[in-house]
This record gives C-alpha cells, sequence and structure tokens, in this order.
C-alpha cells in the first residue's frame, strides 16, 4: 500500500532513533509459538489409536488421536497422565463422516482413497481449504492438543482426479505447517517420503505406514539427524523383520493392526 509522502517524512527519523536505542516493538515473527510448541525426540514410545473406546492407561509419553471423535476432557485426563497428545485430522481427504462434510464443495472432491466414505481434496484449491483446514486447527487447540498429524498429504502421488503436481503437494504441505505453528501446535509430515528433503524444516516431526515393508525407512533418517521424532507403526511385518532397523535408524516403531484399536506391539 502507497502512504503519503508527509507521513514518511514524519515517521521516518522516529523509526531510525528507535532503530539505534533499540526502542520500539520487536518485529513480529514466530519466535514466540516456536519457542512454547512441543519437539518431539527421537526414541519416544507411543500410541496410536483410531478406533474403539480410548484406552488411556498405555504406559508411553506420547498419545495419537482422533481430533474429532474425543472431548477435551479426553486430552486433559491423557496430559494429568503426563501424556503429550496428537490430534489426528484428515487435510488431503474429505471424510462424508465428519461434521464439517458439508461445508466442501463438491468442485473440491475427487476420487475416492480407499476408504469408505472418503475422496482426495483438490488440494490447490486452497482458497477453499484453508480456512476449513484452519477451523479444524482450532479445534485441535481448543481442545488442548500438543500436536497434529494431517493425513493424506501425499495426493500427487496418487489417482485424485485432479492433475497435482509435487509443487502444488509441496505447497500445500506448507500451509498445512504454518496452520498448526501459527497455533503453537507442533505438526507431522504423514508419510510424503519423497518430499521429506524438503519439507523436515517445515515439519517437528514424522509419522510413518509401512516403510520397512516397502523398503524406504532410511528416506527417513533427516528427521533424526534433526532431532525430530519418526513415529512409525508396520500392520503386516513381525517384529523381528523390522525392529532391529528401526532401533539403528532411532525410529519410535510398533506394530498395529489396520483398525488401530487398543493393540500394539512395540519394538523393544
Amino acid at each position: 500500500m502507497r502512504r503519503r509522502r508527509v507521513f514518511l517524512l514524519v515517521l521516518l527519523p522516529l523509526l531510525l532513533l528507535a532503530g539505534c536505542t533499540g526502542g520500539g516493538p520487536p518485529a513480529p515473527d514466530d519466535r514466540g509459538p516456536a519457542a512454547a510448541r512441543w519437539q518431539p525426540e527421537p526414541g519416544l514410545a507411543w500410541q496410536w489409536q483410531l478406533s474403539g473406546a480410548l484406552d488411556p492407561a498405555v504406559d508411553v509419553p506420547v498419545y495419537d488421536i482422533d481430533g474429532f471423535d474425543h472431548p477435551a476432557s479426553a486430552v486433559a485426563d491423557l496430559h494429568r497422565r503426563g501424556r503429550k497428545v496428537i490430534c489426528y485430522l484428515s487435510t488431503g481427504a474429505w471424510e462424508d463422516f465428519r461434521p464439517d462434510a458439508g461445508e466442501f464443495p463438491a468442485s473440491v472432491l475427487g476420487r475416492g482413497n480407499g476408504w469408505k466414505g472418503e475422496r482426495w481434496l483438490d488440494i490447490r484449491r486452497t482458497d477453499v481449504l484453508e480456512p476449513l483446514m484452519a477451523r479444524r486447527m482450532d479445534l485441535c487447540r481448543e481442545k488442548g492438543f500438543d500436536a497434529v498429524e494431517p493425513d493424506n498429504m501425499d495426493g500427487y502421488r496418487n489417482r485424485t482426479g485432479f492433475p497435482l503436481t509435487a509443487a502444488h503437494q509441496l505447497a500445500y504441505n506448507r500451509l498445512i505447517a504454518r496452520l498448526a505453528h501459527d497455533r503453537g501446535l507442533a505438526v507431522g509430515l504423514k508419510n510424503d517420503l519423497d518430499q521429506i528433503p524438503e519439507l523436515v524444516g517445515d515439519f517437528d516431526f514424522a509419522v510413518n505406514e509401512q516403510c520397512a515393508q516397502y523398503d524406504e525407512c532410511p528416506k527417513l533418517t533427516p528427521f533424526v539427524r534433526a532431532g525430530k521424532a519418526v513415529f512409525h507403526v508396520e500392520y503386516e511385518l513381525p517384529t523381528s523383520r523390522f525392529c532391529p532397523q528401526a532401533r539403528e535408524l532411532g525410529l519410535s516403531s510398533m506394530r498395529k493392526k489396520y483398525d488401530l484399536g487398543v493393540w500394539r506391539q512395540p519394538c523393544a
């Protein structure tokens, strides 16, 4: 925006004086939220439960639970038990069973993503999706969560029904990270292994499914080298097949069933 010359002539000496004396308000930045938000370190044990009655008694320092399904009281209870709590959200796919499903216009809904009632989103349409995702992040913050796990963050590698590119995905994933950080929440990169080198600086941890089954776990090491946790699950491999490598790489690994209920088999 252009300002009147007379205003600048009056203001400029004041700004110069403030710069010399150290006076005046600090420049706006995100150091406050960054300093306050949680930073999970490599090796933390975790529980990931997205179905069934929540069992808060698993003796681990980190829980990852559904942001819509659980009230603030459940998050507070986990905090009283000494847990940090991650808010699971789908940010790259629409789910017909969510209370805000009707707010997504048909124009942003693509092909099904393989799960009943879910369809890929056109992540190019940030004009539509940013306010919707911001409200979801607000929900996580208001319930007292420490972090967000945004799911379906690799649509560009799938048949979404839209001509998504790697550049579209990078821009959208960074938008999601910013929305979380603006609210003081840590945020994890879900899968999207090929873009880790570009995104490790934007995210506070990673969440991965089946990297051992597909011989991809070394791709997650940039997070570990940066001092950031990698929360990892396998569904089909026995722990004897993936735990030795997981320990070597510094991953927080366990075996789960596909329904992501209470059952877990962690690496020792």
